[in-house]
């Protein structure tokens, strides 16, 4: 791998199977699987793309809902391995693709930092050198107790945004994040991702804020029903992806 790229995408495709016609239960489904009566359709999530991020890069992806863009997030993560094609990684990753991925519902808050930070890797004597300033930044101290099942979906943004960022990772992949939570959180957010950013962190984004995704990358790609469209400067290809909405 050529060392100034964090990552390298390589024809990388992505099929599922779907099953054609709806199945009521799980019995049907193993009768249906015994008689050989059982069928599926290909569905192509992401399809042949290619591409090269820099190290300190900002990189992000635009594209219609169901385009593929979380689809190739989860792949750069590690979180799924692609039906065809490689990807490289130099660096440590943190993902924030699902919020709420490697929390336990039935615990408070206090628990989940140590349960999520396990999850990223993290140390338990860490997490607790780290607790007060993670909780610091997600501002839940008077939630603590409190089991994140009864969280709303911007206070779990918060606490998995503060655990995931409480060290510079070599590599931020981020799903949709700043759309999440209000409106100081988001900012607060974007704060700490440009900080990242200063501090040499590579970081891939995807957002459905056209304006997010100008102010704060240097290239993109516009992938659209599974195809890669177009990939270059920002400016460039979301002034092409806009013109899609404008029926240009």
């Amino acid at each position: 791998m050529d060392q100034k790229y964090a990552i390298e995408v390589e024809n990388v495709s992505m099929h599922f199977n779907m099953s054609s016609e709806k199945i009521e239960s799980l019995k049907e489904y193993f009768l249906k699987l015994a008689k050989g009566k059982l069928f599926f359709k290909d569905f192509v999530a992401v399809s042949d793309v290619s591409l090269k991020i820099k190290k300190g890069e900002v990189f992000g992806i635009v594209g219609t809902n169901g385009s593929g863009k979380s689809t190739l997030l989860k792949i750069i993560s590690g979180i799924l391995t692609p039906t065809t094609g490689k990807v490289t990684i130099d660096g440590t990753i943190a993902p924030l693709i699902e919020l709420g991925a490697g929390f336990d519902g039935e615990l408070t808050a206090r628990e989940n930092v140590f349960l999520n930070g396990a999850v990223l890797g993290f140390e338990r004597q860490f997490l607790e050198d780290k607790f007060d300033e993670i909780i610091d930044f997600a501002e839940l101290h008077d939630f603590l107790d409190l089991p994140i099942k009864n969280y709303s979906s911007g206070m779990v943004a918060r606490i998995a945004f503060a655990i995931a960022t409480v060290v510079k990772p070599d590599i931020l992949i981020v799903d949709e994040i700043l759309a999440v939570g209000d409106f100081l959180f988001q900012e607060k957010c974007k704060k700490r991702i440009q900080s990242l950013m200063e501090g040499g962190t590579t970081v891939i984004m995807v957002s459905h804020s056209i304006e997010q995704i100008e102010q704060m990358c240097d290239r993109v790609l516009w992938i659209e029903k599974s195809i890669p469209k177009m990939i270059g400067p920002t400016m460039e290809v979301c002034a092409a992806y806009k013109g899609l909405a404008n029926g240009q």
